[in-house]
């Protein structure tokens, strides 16, 4: 109507409604449909509609059971395409993907031969892209989701485009609040990078990936990214790294707000596919547990690295040795040595630290930090079984320690909470691998961490 009245401005809004309602009588109202009869009427007044019949929409505008509608968007995120089973037997293919326009964001489902589009492979977050004659159906949680089916296409675009780029949408890791979804967030990786397996609740093994994202303020949130393996990730990650995680959601955990994804997240992170040499001290060798070898290291720039050896080649080694390992991965502080790796002993490098060198005093300690401490044993340690919110009963160990400083509790869980009982009180004692955290009241306490060694000095 709009494009009919822009070529014939003498038309009206209300003269084009009767003129509707007058073919309408004449044909027969049962085979026009408002829009037949005004590509008749443009017709009757030299005037050709060459748009197919279409409804141009923003993403805000979808509603369950619009059909034939097209839109321009931006790609946030796109699934690898999974291969499922009708009731029939018959296989299909699914991909999702994830659109946004000025101010909403929306999933896309490509079905079937849609799924495997040629060059949707290419897609890249940012892309701007035409949806072409889609159809909109409620998904599971009651929002509308556009259905790419045989009848519609994406196209990619390069016109100018008010849609924001993607850097404009990123959030920090600090603005984010719970029950936001399909963002984009950025911040540094804060501590180590972990791969977990896991059963879903169709029995079906799964994996994910763990790590800490903190933000411009040092606000740290915990992420987990669902369907997600370390072989998406770089294998040289530095300590601080820059992330950037694409289409993930902000939900309440165990400990406050955590960030989650799913397969189709698209993780960026700064790092490279090849592992350096890294040259630094052993300061305590914890005893081996499931075949690995859990060893504390210092470099000369004061980095503590948790090096996890599944292959024993650092059984050569002794605490205060100076080594160089090439790793099979380094993430952050996190590193692993495989049997594609090599440990060697050096000569002792005095700019590497010691252990005396870089303990820490008590009153020193900030939230968020790793630590080595020595001190004396002030209370008995005692230990408690304590209920987790999914049931599960696991010890907690506790002792409270001083220095000429101050003082600090010390607390170990699960197989940590052993190495707590073996103290006494009045006992002089070196703890390494300790992590900082804000505890009741504002106190910081230290926690054990299986890197973590206690040597009793008296």
């Amino acid at each position: 109507m709009n494009k009919l009245i822009e070529q014939k401005p003498e038309l009206t809004k209300g003269i084009i409604d009767e003129l509707i309602k007058q073919k309408k009588e004449k044909i027969g109202a049962g085979y026009l449909t408002d829009q037949g009869a005004l590509f008749l009427i443009a017709s009757d007044y030299g005037v050709t509609l060459s748009e197919p019949l279409k409804a141009e929409m923003a993403l805000k505008d979808l509603y369950a059971g619009a059909k034939e509608i097209s839109l321009e968007t931006r790609v946030l995120n796109l699934s690898p395409a999974k291969q499922f089973s009708r009731k029939d037997g018959s296989p299909f293919y699914l991909r999702t993907m994830t659109v946004y326009d000025t101010n909403s964001t929306a999933s896309v489902k490509l079905w079937d031969e849609k799924a495997n589009l040629p060059g949707i492979e290419n897609l890249k977050p940012g892309d701007l892209i035409k949806i072409i004659k889609a159809y909109v159906k409620s998904d599971l949680d009651g929002s509308p989701t556009i259905n790419i089916g045989s009848g519609s296409n994406i196209e990619t675009t390069d016109t100018e485009s008010e849609i924001p780029t993607i850097d404009t949408i990123t959030k920090d890791v600090s603005e984010l609040k719970e029950g936001q979804r399909d963002l984009v967030v950025s911040g540094m990786i804060d501590g180590i990078i972990s791969e977990m397996q896991f059963t879903n609740s169709r029995g079906q093994p799964g994996k994910a990936l763990r790590m800490r994202l903190k933000g411009k303020e040092g606000i740290g949130m915990r992420v987990v990214l669902w369907g997600k393996d370390e072989s998406e990730i770089p294998n040289m990650i530095s300590q601080s790294a820059k992330v950037r995680l694409l289409g993930v959601r902000v939900k309440s955990g165990n400990q406050g707000l955590e960030i989650h994804g799913n397969d189709a997240t698209i993780i960026e992170i700064e790092g490279g596919k090849e592992a350096e040499p890294v040259i630094a001290r052993v300061l305590s060798l914890s005893p081996s547990e499931n075949g690995r070898n859990l060893i504390l290291a210092v470099d000369n720039n004061r980095n503590l690295y948790n090096i996890t050896d599944f292959s024993n080649s650092t059984s050569i080694c002794v605490e205060g040795d100076v080594i160089e390992c090439m790793p099979s991965k380094v993430y952050g502080n996190s590193i692993t040595l495989d049997n594609n790796s090599f440990v060697r002993k050096l000569d002792n490098d005095e700019s590497i630290p010691t252990i005396s060198q870089i303990r820490t005093k008590i009153n020193d300690v900030k939230v968020d930090g790793n630590y080595c401490i020595e001190a004396i044993v002030l209370k008995v340690p005692e230990r408690r079984e304590v209920q987790t919110k999914s049931g599960e009963s696991i010890l907690l160990s506790e002792m409270f320690v001083e220095d000429d400083t101050g003082q600090i509790w010390v607390k170990g869980w699960r197989n940590q909470a052993r190495l707590v009982d073996k103290c006494e009180l009045g006992e002089i004692v070196s703890i390494t691998g300790l992590n900082s955290k804000a505890g009741l009241e504002g106190r910081i306490e230290l926690f054990l961490t299986p890197f973590s060694k206690i040597t009793k000095k008296n």
